[in-house]
């Protein structure tokens, strides 16, 4: 029912920026919130940052300072502004959305297809 479309990932040198973007699409009523995870080889995947419909935000203390959710309600895309990235970023990045289907109905969780983010000198 819901599909997420990731985009703005590549390879970038320690220091620079890049900027995720992810879509939603499909019979959404509402999306109450939407997050960004990312999962490093070899490693856990873990919650890098959130934000809620009332656009109350909260991080991964790796990132604090240096990264930035927002979201733009009414074309269902959540961004992730990724400052003085380190080569500790590096890792697949996902795009999650807990989306309401139907008025009254519970959220459900959609995954993205995941762009891989690579800080390297």
């Amino acid at each position: 029912q819901v599909q997420l479309v990731e985009s703005g990932g590549g390879l970038v040198q320690p220091g620079e920026s890049l900027r995720l973007s992810c879509a939603a699409s499909g019979s959404i009523f509402n999306i109450a919130a939407m997050y960004w995870y990312r999962q490093a080889p070899g490693k856990q995947r873990e919650l890098v940052a959130a934000i809620t419909s009332g656009g109350r935000t909260t991080y991964a203390d790796s990132v604090k300072g240096r990264f930035t959710i927002s979201r733009d309600n009414a074309k269902n895309t959540v961004y992730l502004q990724m400052n003085s990235l380190k080569p500790e970023d590096t890792a697949v990045l996902y795009c999650n959305v807990a989306a309401v289907l139907r008025v009254g109905s519970v959220p459900h969780s959609y995954w993205g297809q995941g762009t891989q983010v690579t800080v390297s000198s």
